[in-house]
């Protein structure tokens, strides 16, 4: 048994785990937190690689369509703590934010690294213990946690458990689904993992693979099943990736499961498809294609060879050329794996949880962030969820104490 028992034990030092944790402890509950991984916050990282969005500014209503499926208890945890709360959080801790163009909300260092400096030493300054490289393995048969360490197995029996040991997706980062098993065994409800915010296989040419993988593709509108999203996207080797398309990967990987799928891009989404073909028609007699795509068109040389892969030779009449420029079709073979995509959707189903995030089939033990049965797109919301969720577990926690 451990040396000494904390109050609360959090397994997961990821942003839903610590949020709890520093909720908690700041209410004088001693806690202490697990982590598999060396270091905490390894995702947390990952995501601040580009620039830390950590939520969106834009209208309560809208926010909370972006995630799926619909759920009273996550809207009812980001209404608790919206976007504007996790700002101030983040400005208390000395790192102010600003909203972006796009209005994504970033903190001004533009790193996760400053941040989670400035928390894990309010964390510490709370008496939050951060306990590193211990693997939890599931229950003894006295109910008490058991942990695979360095030194040996270790078995702790809190008062409460928190469970926030994220999704499947970037499984080298620490989260690989892997407590799936332990807790469905005991009967917990668990949905199937699935790649969520993930790049798509594209049977591209060996002539447009070999030149364009790695090239961005800026400023297009990708559509499908009814939605458009203006955004960039990555021509990668095995297909298509970023953020534009990582907006429609729910429904494209749903439709999949039928067989493949056509997405449409609209290469020039400033320009509509008439004043696209005057341009087109307005060229010199004579104009090679490649200079009336650049010129008239204003296409990169990516968009360019991307009508290429979905039209060879490609429509010398400028109202087809213009319709195909406005609707370039790319077919999606299949969804890269859940060590590819930014997150994951699968997980506890939420019928498994009460009010509290508790699970019912194991009293006393809560769970949030990833682990749960939810998705939402990149562009703030997967943080946003995560901060709400681990808050709403921690006042669970907090109560079923009290009560007790």
């Amino acid at each position: 048994m451990s040396p000494s028992t904390p109050d609360i034990a959090i397994i997961g030092a990821g942003p839903a785990g610590l949020f709890a944790a520093e909720y908690l402890s700041a209410r004088g509950h001693k806690v202490r937190v697990y982590d598999r991984m060396p270091t905490p916050g390894r995702k947390f990282l990952m995501a601040g690689r580009g620039g830390l969005n950590l939520t969106h500014s834009e209208e309560m209503d809208a926010f909370l369509s972006r995630y799926r499926p619909a759920n009273p208890q996550i809207e009812a945890a980001i209404r608790a703590f919206p976007p504007a709360a996790l700002r101030e959080w983040c400005d208390d801790l000395g790192q102010d934010t600003f909203i972006g163009s796009s209005g994504r909300v970033f903190p001004k260092a533009m790193k996760a690294s400053p941040l989670l400096r400035a928390w894990r030493a309010r964390l510490e300054a709370q008496g939050v213990e951060l306990v590193l490289r211990h693997v939890w393995t599931g229950w003894d048969g006295q109910g008490a946690l058991t942990f695979d360490t360095p030194d040996g197995a270790v078995t702790v029996k809190p008062r409460a458990t928190l469970l926030a040991l994220g999704g499947a997706s970037w499984p080298r980062l620490g989260s690989d689904g892997g407590w799936a098993g332990l807790l469905g065994e005991r009967g917990v409800a668990i949905s199937p993992f699935q790649p969520s915010n993930s790049g798509f296989h594209v049977d591209w040419s060996e002539a447009f693979r070999s030149r364009h993988a790695g090239t961005p593709l800026k400023h297009v509108t990708l559509s499908f099943g009814g939605r458009d999203v203006t955004g960039d996207a990555m021509i990668s080797a095995y297909g298509i990736e970023g953020g534009g398309i990582y907006a429609l990967s729910g429904a494209v990987r749903e439709a999949l499961a039928s067989g493949p799928v056509t997405v449409y891009a609209d290469l020039r989404p400033g320009v509509d498809v008439a004043a696209l073909e005057r341009r087109l028609a307005s060229v010199r007699k004579g104009e090679s294609m490649a200079n009336r795509l650049r010129k008239a068109a204003g296409l990169s040389p990516v968009s360019a060879g991307l009508l290429r892969e979905a039209s060879y030779p490609l429509p010398s009449v400028p109202s087809a050329l213009a319709a195909l420029i406005k609707a370039c079709p790319i077919l999606l073979t299949g969804i890269a794996g859940l060590e590819r995509a930014i997150s994951s959707a699968g997980g506890i189903e939420f019928n498994a949880l009460d009010e509290r995030f508790m699970l019912k089939a194991l009293p006393g033990v809560f769970a949030a962030g990833e682990m749960l049965d939810w998705e939402a797109p990149t562009g703030g919301y997967l943080l946003q969820a995560c901060f709400a969720t681990g808050l709403a577990a921690a006042k669970g926690i907090e109560s079923r104490l009290s009560d007790r």
